[in-house]
């Protein structure tokens, strides 16, 4: 028997009778990270990282959440549990599942590249890995992430000087704090909408150092407004909170932005190719390092890279999951060939 399943509430390991980010409610809930398609309301506990913690209390409420640290095993139900570093966001970890000596890990979300607000992405060897796959097609290939942080800036400063504000959409947990951590405070004020200031005080609890941000009420000087930068979600895109600022440029940053249309379906200014997802080298890298021989591939372009690793010999698959759904916290939205239950 597989050592974990994919049922209608989400992945299920039987012989610890606990699921791993699971879309339904069930009484016990491993969480690999903080975004609301992985960690939903309605779990009789959770149990994730200890930097997870506080996120899920801010965004679900009183639950019954409990967390550890990275490594540290515990006992469930007889199954030796672990969680590890994905380094998608603050506190992401992946799963790992340990009886009778069958180890299997189901990563969540995940990037390798060290981007200095989360513990770095750990392997681990495995029998058998559950990956995402979100940019699962070879020509997602991210540039050097310092290069797209001085693209940023450069953009910023060409703003301000020409007297209008920089307005950039990202999600409130991870990408938001990820471009706030590289931005250059000697440009203008970096101003951040109260969906993502919240975020910023837990990174900033946990030790992550960002630069210092104001809300939009703390400034009334119409000059020091024009050379603002500006951190809003997405659905503050036309909103009356965004017209205060008067002459604006905006931007999202995405893995999808590597693909040309995209930026103008997004209808933005501009587009940086920035992603909390491995690519599809990243991928590559992540599945060979953990030496399993079965994988299992969730969320994305899970046909072509199922099929990929089927041709150099591995036991892979897609299973059905419903991660990366129609969802204002997730990363990015879902590949087309996303198989959803």
């Amino acid at each position: 028997m597989d050592l974990i399943v994919a049922t209608p509430q989400g992945l299920f390991c039987p012989e610890g009778q606990f699921y791993i980010d699971p879309w339904r409610p069930v009484e016990r809930a491993i969480i690999t990270h903080g975004h609301s398609d992985h960690a939903r309301w309605g779990m009789a506990s959770y149990l994730c990282h200890t930097d997870t913690v506080p996120i899920l209390k801010k965004r679900l409420g009183d639950v019954n959440v409990s967390g550890i640290g990275y490594s540290v095993e515990t006992n469930v139900n007889g199954v030796k549990v672990s969680l590890h570093p994905a380094g998608h966001v603050l506190g992401s970890a992946q799963i790992r599942v340990e009886h009778k000596g069958e180890v299997w890990v189901a990563s969540g979300d995940y990037k390798l590249e060290d981007d200095g607000t989360c513990v770095p992405f750990e392997p681990i060897r495995c029998h058998a890995f559950i990956t995402e796959s979100t940019f699962g097609l070879p020509i997602y290939r991210w540039r050097s992430p310092a290069l797209v942080h001085a693209d940023i800036n450069a953009w910023w400063r060409g703003n301000a000087d020409a007297g209008r504000a920089s307005i950039m959409q990202a999600y409130g947990l991870g990408k938001s704090q990820r471009i706030l951590k590289y931005l250059d405070p000697s440009i203008g004020p970096i101003i951040c909408h109260g969906a993502v200031e919240p975020m910023n005080a837990v990174y900033r609890a946990s030790g992550v150092s960002l630069p210092d941000t104001f809300m939009a009420g703390d400034i009334h000087d119409k000059a020091e407004l024009s050379r603002a930068f500006v951190i809003a979600p997405p659905s503050a895109t036309g909103s009356t909170w965004v017209k205060r600022f008067g002459n604006y440029s905006d931007a999202f940053a995405s893995g999808w932005m590597q693909v040309r249309g995209r930026r103008r379906q997004r209808g933005v200014d501009q587009g940086f190719v920035l992603s909390d997802h491995a690519d599809w080298p990243g991928l590559l890298q992540a599945i060979a390092a953990t030496q399993a021989q079965r994988i299992f591939v969730t969320h994305g372009s899970t046909a072509t890279l199922s099929r990929y690793l089927r041709e150099q010999g591995l036991d892979a698959r897609p299973i059905a999951t419903q991660f990366g759904q129609d969802d204002d916290e997730v990363d990015d939205p879902p590949a087309p060939e996303t198989v959803a239950s």
